[in-house]
């Protein structure tokens, strides 16, 4: 991972990275299947960028089961 790179990000970084809707991501985040912590006194999203790249990870495995 690139140190110049924040740690976390919030939730509208997920949705350019994996060109998907706001209610798309906070659904990962809900379902569990994407890992993130509530920060700030209005509770923005943050998502780890190694827990974003674990899931993208993971989208690929399941992707290649469901061709084999």
């Amino acid at each position: 991972m690139n140190s110049d790179l924040p740690k976390f990000v919030p939730l509208e970084h997920v949705m350019e990275e994996l060109t998907i809707s706001k209610s798309q991501a906070y659904a990962l985040v809900r379902s569990g299947d994407l890992r993130a912590i509530r920060v700030g006194g209005r509770g923005q999203w943050r998502v780890d960028l190694r827990e974003l790249e674990a899931y993208i990870d993971r989208a690929y495995a399941a992707a290649a089961e469901l061709l084999t």
